[in-house]
């Protein structure tokens, strides 16, 4: 089991053990936030067990925080949805696909990479979606949320999804 970790406001900013948060939340340098429905018990003492804990104090972060450009952050930002069609196929599912293709010189970098299904990547083909006549749903970017690496992650747990702003 795992751990959401917010800083003081509230923020999500990583995920660790339940031993690590226990540690935590025993130095007194979190609180507990949301807790599972078991209990963690030793000799003379027990605790639930965390789910979502909250840092007394506040971990200054720098906003425009560098993410390499993967797969899994590309379906994250997109929200696993196709940027031609909507369609939503699920994770397998998807590709990427160069905006401006590699045969014309596009390289992969977050304003040049979008997911797509299978059938839209094809149909595309190496053009670009102007050539293709197939316009994007949104404008591919770099991502500027701090926990965006958390994203995909977030949304997969019933009790994180609120923490999941964007």
């Amino acid at each position: 089991m795992r751990v959401l970790v917010l800083n003081a406001s509230y923020e999500p900013l990583q995920i660790i053990s339940v031993r690590r948060a226990v540690i935590l939340l025993l130095q007194e340098k979190a609180e507990l936030v949301e807790a599972a429905e078991q209990q963690l018990r030793a000799a003379g003492f027990s605790m639930d067990v965390p789910l979502v804990i909250r840092l007394v104090r506040y971990i200054r972060i720098p906003r425009q925080m560098r993410l390499p450009c993967s797969r899994r952050g590309v379906l994250a930002r997109d929200r696993e949805t196709c940027q031609y069609c909507g369609f939503q196929p699920g994770r397998i599912n998807l590709t990427i696909d160069h905006v401006i293709p590699r045969s014309q010189g596009g390289i992969t970098v977050w304003d040049n990479v979008v997911t797509a299904c299978r059938e839209c990547n094809r149909k595309k083909g190496g053009r670009t979606p102007e050539q293709a006549n197939m316009p994007l749903r949104t404008v591919p970017r770099q991502p500027q949320y701090v926990a965006f690496a958390l994203l995909g992650e977030l949304e997969r747990h019933d009790v994180w999804r609120k923490y999941a702003y964007t």
